[in-house]
Parts: C-alpha cells; structure tokens; sequence
C-alpha cells in the first residue's frame, strides 16, 4: 500500500477511535441542535412566517427550513473541537512527531481534515435521522445528494479550525477564540432565518450575511437536500476552503509557523 494511503488510513483510525472513546462528544453533538429544533423553533415559526422565495416555498414549517443551519452547526462544532485536539496534541508532542514524518506536511494536515470531516458527516446523518423520527423528512434522493455538499462544508469548516489552530499556541487561548468564531459565523448567517428577512432588519446585517463563509456553507446543504444545485453557494463554499487550507498549511511551514514562533 502506498505510504499516503497508509497515513492516511492510520490518521483517520486514529480519529475514529478517539471519537469513539469520547461518547459525550457525540451525545453534545446531537443534542445541542436537538434542542434548537425542539425549543427554539416553536419561537422563532411564528417570526418566518411562511412567505419564504424558492425553493423555500415547499416548507410547511420553521423547522424544516432551520434543520440544515444544525447540520452545518454540528459541521462547525466539530471542525473546531477537531482543530482543538490539535493544539492539545502540539502541547503534548505528539503534534511535532506526525509533523517530522517523512511523508508532506500538506498530506499530513489533508488527512487529519478529511478524518474531521468523515466524522462530522456521520454526525449529520446520525441527525437527520432523528429529524426524520420527528416528521421533520426530505426527498430520497437527497439524502444522496447532500453528501457531496457535506463533504465540501465540513472540508471548508475544518480547514477554517485547522488555520486557527495554526495560529495559537496554547489550549486555553484556542477555547476562547472557539467562542468568537463559533457563535458570530452561525448568528450571522441564513441558518435561523432567510437573507431577505435580515435585510427588513439592517442593509448591513444582510450585507454581512451574505459575506459569511458559513451562510453559503448552510445554502449548499439546504439546496443539496432539496436535490437541487446552488452554483453561488458551491463556488463560495469551494473558495473559501482553499483559501482557509493556504492559510492552515502557510501556518504550518516550519519556517514560518511553529519553529519560528518557539525561535
């Protein structure tokens, strides 16, 4: 087998088996969109109203149109609580052991984000299915074609984790920047309410909305379970992932991340 398959392979076991062992990382994963469905939106139905433009028009109500804004939240969390074991793996050294491989530093920080994301994405459907316990279903096929969007939101959102990690160096300073990120990139998107309702609010909001990363991560995954094609929210998704991978591997150059910052 080839040695990138190898580590890679190995890489993603790893990440298995340390989510496994971490059992209340999966049920907070579950359940923290769990009680936004539930609660949360009986409150907000009655705001949305059911005026909503394709192809939200199909929606017959609130929490059909907020489940894929918690699919893209359990996609955020878990891209940073990922990106949160790196900075925890660094401080302990074994961070500076998989990065002395011979194998590409970029392979190496590759593998790490598509493990993140593979785990991120049995998450979601693990969701989706107790969505559709609750009534809450979609189209067959689009239990098919969100895969593909959730693979390119979770790379997107695990190499935004990833680039902030790059950046800090203990784990208490990376918890706190976890919650300055985490809550203004999903209240400031379309994944509780439509752009056209934060635009009645503030020209600004919506303006800010639209710029957010996770807003058209979130369109991506609500068009995908609808079998439909968002070419906008795809090109946006797909350039700020690599933009957030450049900066991941520009933070992890020994000759310009950790070993310069240790000098």
């Amino acid at each position: 087998m080839s040695p990138y398959l190898t580590s890679l392979q190995a890489i993603i076991t790893r990440e298995a088996l340390r989510f496994i062992q971490q059992r209340g990382r999966f049920i907070a994963a579950l359940v923290r969109p769990l009680v936004w469905l539930l609660v949360f939106a009986a409150g907000f139905r009655a705001a949305i109203g059911l005026s909503i433009t394709p192809p939200y028009q199909t929606y017959i109500q609130y929490e059909t149109y907020i489940v894929p804004g918690l699919c893209g939240m359990i996609m955020l969390f878990n891209g940073m609580q990922s990106s949160l074991s790196l900075v925890y793996d660094r401080e302990m050294g074994s961070m500076r052991l998989l990065l002395t491989s011979p194998l590409p530093r970029w392979w190496l920080l590759f593998s790490k984000l598509l493990a993140s994301t593979a785990i991120s994405i049995l998450q979601v459907y693990a969701f989706l299915i107790i969505a559709d316990l609750y009534g809450i279903r979609w189209p067959t096929l689009g239990y098919l074609t969100v895969l593909p969007a959730l693979i390119l939101a979770g790379l997107m959102l695990g190499a935004l984790g990833l680039a902030l990690s790059s950046f800090i160096k203990q784990l208490e300073n990376f918890a706190g920047v976890m919650n300055f990120v985490i809550f203004p990139m999903f209240f400031l998107s379309s994944a509780l309410y439509p752009l056209w309702k934060m635009a009645e609010s503030s020209e600004l909001l919506h303006d800010i909305c639209a710029w957010n990363p996770f807003t058209h991560a979130v369109e991506l995954i609500r068009f995908a379970l609808h079998a439909s094609a968002n070419p906008t929210a795809t090109a946006a998704t797909l350039l700020a992932t690599i933009i957030f991978l450049g900066l991941a591997f520009w933070g992890y150059d020994p000759a310009r991340g950790l070993i310069r910052r240790k000098g």
